[in-house]
């Protein structure tokens, strides 16, 4: 198991300076993760085996094995419920006939790991985006002052933290504006992914978390598991092939895909891990909406990030900046030892105090 996860592991390495905050992290650290893991997974033979096999008269069995991998199988939707062994062979496994009972063909298994990578690439994009346009300005500006004791060399850098500041004071405002777009990205990003994995799967996706909780509730004799009519176990291949006169022959075989016991724990826990995240990521933007739109509120998370400076300092650096100007100092107080805080917090209220801000 450490094989499959070891390569994952490096994803797990703390950044040593924050440039975002923990809903923007839980999309392209966790979710990555996650989704990376389980693509990972269901590639690994030992622990599932082969993902199909395939049992049929008169057909090589690596033949029908290949055969139906390629062509995909199919269930009958109105034979889920039943008794097995006795009404129906496996839920959604049973006689029909052709242009009257329903048919339906399951071609995406095949196709989980490489869907459940390409969904971890598009959560890392805007990280991606936000790295390149950030460009390790808070990396600078920090100057390794996230530690306690100040030396020569750090009442130097933090003179020229303090003088940057103040050259640049309402010229932050694109910079910040730019990670704000990114987190729009990411909301946009879970939701069209639900979508997308809909689509994967034949419209079963939207509801398929719901329908698995609703099914434990129902009474044995009358519930129909939504997991074995998304990710069945075992279904039903034909394959064709000329007989000795020249007539097409017809062959019915059964196929056991035990890939679909992961696939289906895979996506129940992607239904609730989905909807979780966009729950987040959207009060998160109504959070954030609210903090562009009330320079109350920005003072008041200004003066909890520097809660060892007195509000009249914080309160004058606060009525000097813009939105912009606010996000950087907010960052640097993630960043940034608290002591050497407080004391750029009071060097700052001293040079635009006395400095004419246009």
């Amino acid at each position: 198991m450490f094989d499959v996860f070891g390569s994952v592991k490096g994803l797990l390495k703390l950044d040593q300076v924050c440039i975002d905050n923990n809903i923007f992290r839980l999309h392209y650290k966790a979710t990555v993760i996650i989704l990376i893991a389980f693509s990972l997974l269901v590639t690994s033979r030992q622990y599932i085996g082969d993902p199909i096999d395939c049992i049929v008269d008169e057909i090589p069995l690596n033949v029908m094995d290949t055969y139906c991998w390629i062509y995909s199988t199919f269930t009958i939707p109105n034979r889920l419920t039943g008794i097995a062994g006795k009404d129906i062979v496996q839920p959604g496994v049973a006689s029909h006939v052709d242009g009257h009972d329903e048919v339906k063909y399951h071609k995406y298994y095949q196709w989980v790991c490489f869907v459940l990578f390409f969904q971890a690439m598009l959560f890392y994009v805007p990280r991606y985006l936000w790295k390149t346009w950030e460009g390790g300005r808070i990396k600078m500006l920090v100057l390794d002052l996230n530690m306690p004791i100040m030396n020569e060399d750090a009442k130097e850098r933090k003179k020229i933290l303090v003088d940057y500041f103040v050259d640049n004071i309402k010229g932050h405002n694109f910079y910040a504006m730019r990670f704000f777009f990114c987190e729009v990205l990411n909301f946009i990003n879970v939701l069209g992914q639900i979508y997308f994995m809909d689509f994967f799967l034949d419209g079963e996706f939207s509801t398929y978390g719901s329908d698995v909780v609703r099914f434990t509730e129902m009474e044995p004799e009358e519930r129909g598991d939504p997991m074995a009519r998304v990710f069945p176990k075992v279904t039903k291949c034909t394959f064709h092939k000329y007989g000795p006169s020249g007539s097409v022959q017809k062959f019915d075989g059964l196929c056991v895909l035990p890939l679909n016991i992961v696939n289906e724990k895979i996506y129940v826990f992607l239904w609730f891990w989905f909807i979780l995240l966009t729950i987040l990521t959207g009060i998160s933007l109504l959070y954030r909406f609210a903090v562009v739109m009330m320079p109350r509120l920005r003072l008041l998370m200004l003066r909890a990030r520097s809660r060892l400076s007195t509000h009249d300092e914080v309160e004058m650096i606060a009525s000097r900046c813009q939105m912009g100007d606010w996000f950087i100092l907010y960052q640097l107080g993630k960043n940034i030892d608290p002591l050497i805080y407080k004391e750029i917090i009071c060097d700052l209220a001293e040079k635009v105090q006395g400095k004419e801000i246009v």
